[in-house]
């Protein structure tokens, strides 16, 4: 008799062309995974993948096996889940997707409690640059700045604060900017723009705006290295409050015209709207609103 849990890991992989990628969005061990798929193989006695070094295919007789049971498994899951759903109670695995810096500063902090609260449920979190696919590759996601027009559902979490910083090693060697027009002479270290290119630096103060465009000495593309770099006297950058207000503290940084303020960034918790009664969704996107919905001493305001 087949196992409905060998169909499910044979579809996973199918579809995502990977024992490792399937593995991960199962939840599950990629030893498993291919055991699944090696005793689903035995029982209908036909190879149904073509593996090698770089790559995993279907045969013909996995193609054909992936027409057949798509619709039935993709059936039978959304009765389980209707029948989850209606229970509300947040059980298995639950990915999340979310940038370096703040998976690392913010998310890594919270996450325990969440496990305390929810101790049936799973986490696979995914830190990276790149916007994942939110059907294919995550539950949910926490994204900074604007949302694009899209139709994923998406809630305001927090607004985060930034500051423009600079490192006492840095201001002892090339000495401090009396006025933001001196920071053209000075090494800035900045995030490319969505065209890849250096981001215009923006200060406001009593209903005054000032927008610069300046020569950027390093440009990167992940925030928690802007960070790194600003501290080790690289150079002048805009570092988000969570991150850069315990190293203004401590005397690692130092805030440059703090009297100008730099607009700052929503941070949005974002999921398809197919799974919005999803009860670990639920649990999470609630969860994350409670422990960040309100202002705080952290620069997450």
């Amino acid at each position: 008799m087949l196992d409905l849990d060998d169909l499910r890991a044979f579809k996973k992989v199918a579809v995502m062309k990977s024992f490792a990628s399937a593995a991960r969005a199962l939840g599950l061990p990629r030893s498993t995974v291919s055991r699944n798929v090696a005793r689903l193989e035995r029982e209908l006695g036909a190879r149904l993948f073509q593996r090698t070094t770089r790559e995993v295919a279907l045969t013909p007789t996995g193609e054909a096996l992936l027409q057949r049971c798509a619709g039935l498994l993709g059936a039978l899951e959304d009765a389980v889940d209707q029948v989850r759903n209606t229970t509300s109670i947040p059980h298995g695995p639950l990915r999340v997707t979310t940038g370096v810096g703040f998976g690392i500063n913010v998310l890594a902090q919270e996450l325990p409690a969440f496990l305390i609260r929810y101790p049936g449920v799973t986490v696979l979190l995914d830190l990276s640059s790149e916007t994942k696919d939110l059907v294919a590759d995550a539950d949910v996601a926490i994204r900074l700045g604007p949302m694009p027009d899209s139709g994923l559902v998406s809630a305001r979490l927090l607004t985060m604060t930034r500051h423009l910083c600079v490192a006492p090693s840095y201001l002892e060697r090339r000495g401090r900017p009396e006025s933001l027009e001196e920071l053209v002479d000075h090494d800035t270290i900045e995030m490319p723009n969505a065209l890849g290119r250096p981001r215009t630096w923006t200060f406001t103060k009593d209903g005054e705006t000032k927008s610069l465009e300046l020569p950027t000495r390093i440009c990167v593309n992940e925030a928690l290295a802007v960070h790194r770099l600003v501290t080790n006297g690289a150079g002048i950058g805009i570092i988000s409050g969570y991150i850069c207000r315990p190293a203004f503290a401590d005397g690692q940084l130092v805030p440059l015209f703090p009297d100008w303020s730099i607009p700052p960034v929503d941070v949005n918790i974002v999921f398809a709207s197919k799974r919005e009664l999803s009860p670990n969704v639920r649990a999470f996107v609630d969860f994350m609103k409670e422990r960040l919905g309100a202002p705080n001493d952290d620069g997450l305001e």
